[in-house]
């Protein structure tokens, strides 16, 4: 399957990565070339430096062989404009978009459009619409994301408010054997700890390295 994902935040990274490592032909739009950085070892795909609704930067990018379409910028109109010229000007059989903000949930489904939204937006769920037409659950407002992690040794001995990040990254509830609390700022963390936390998208890569992977 040949498929061009627009948009190489953490969605977007991870959904080209996980159609690479699948076999698929992968072309990847952003207008940020450092942005590719976030692509995993195992992508293999073409990367292009652009605006993901330019019709040149498409063309380049191979959009009228594409069998999918995937626009996963954090900006709406962006996501829109790329998912209209991929269906109408390029006929691309399969578009999804990503929407931020539910309030234009109303505009995308009078244009008929494929979407993800809110509490499905992660990219196996654009991964699953991508094959097969239909939409690991994260809960989601905007750009915050709201995640429960299992602690690594990372946070072992430290406190709350050493680790968390001011307006960025907020931990709200701690699970610890049988016994569940919300913190104070100078509660102890330890290893295993189930977290509950909120975290904005442009801060996830600093905290990543206090989840442990399952």
């Amino acid at each position: 399957m040949n498929v061009i994902v627009v948009g190489c935040g953490r969605v977007g990274s991870q959904l080209a990565t996980l159609l690479s490592v699948e076999g698929h032909n992968v072309v990847v739009v952003d207008r940020d070339a450092e942005a590719f950085k976030r692509l995993g070892t195992a992508f293999n795909g073409v990367t292009i430096k652009g605006l993901g609704f330019d019709e040149e930067v498409l063309e380049e990018a191979g959009t009228r062989a594409a069998d999918a379409f995937a626009a996963v910028t954090n900006l709406d109109n962006t996501n829109l404009m790329a998912a209209e010229v991929a269906r109408k000007l390029f006929e691309v059989p399969h578009v999804v978009a990503r929407l931020y903000n539910p309030v234009r949930e109303r505009t995308y489904q009078q244009l008929g459009l494929d979407y993800v939204c809110g509490t499905t937006l992660v990219a196996e769920t654009l991964l699953e619409k991508l094959r097969s037409g239909h939409g690991h659950h994260v809960s989601q407002f905007g750009d915050i994301e709201f995640v429960q992690f299992k602690a690594s040794e990372e946070v072992e001995g430290r406190r709350v408010e050493e680790i968390e990040i001011l307006r960025k990254f907020r931990i709200s509830a701690i699970a610890r054997g049988e016994e569940m609390f919300v913190p104070e700022p100078e509660a102890i963390l330890h290893e295993g700890d189930i977290v509950m936390a909120s975290v904005k998208d442009d801060a996830y890569a600093k905290v990543e390295r206090y989840m442990a992977e399952e």
